[in-house]
């Protein structure tokens, strides 16, 4: 699978914004999505995930309420809506893929295949 993440930029803390990932290659509803996010000198670490079918997803316990996942298998696109943005939201932000399972994995050596981030950052 082939990812391509879009949408970063920057934003006024409060403020929103919306990432795009763009799938190609496989067939994409058979796949687990994640976002994943990385500051300078941190380690990647998870926002979310959702299911193959869309029907389960996971939060960060730092993004959830303020962030939504979500994607389209018509499009072959996942989506991260992120509203109330906050300084410590900045980073690069990364689109992942895993083959869909009964487990929604919050660690990246779960996921095979990784879009080339897109920068967020938010001032205060």
């Amino acid at each position: 699978v082939q990812l391509q993440a879009s949408g970063g930029g920057l934003a006024q803390a409060g403020g929103s914004l919306r990432l795009s990932c763009a799938a190609s290659g496989r067939t994409f509803s058979n796949y687990d999505m994640g976002w994943f996010r990385q500051a300078p000198g941190k380690e990647r670490e998870f926002v979310a995930a959702i299911s193959w079918s869309g029907g389960r997803n996971a939060y960060a316990t730092s993004v959830k309420g303020r962030f939504t996942i979500s994607r389209d298998n018509a499009k072959n696109t996942l989506y991260l809506q992120m509203n109330s943005l906050k300084p410590e939201d900045t980073a690069v932000y990364y689109c992942a893929s895993k083959w869909g399972s009964q487990t929604l994995d919050v660690v990246p050596e779960k996921y095979n295949y990784w879009g080339q981030g897109t920068q967020v950052t938010v001032s205060s």
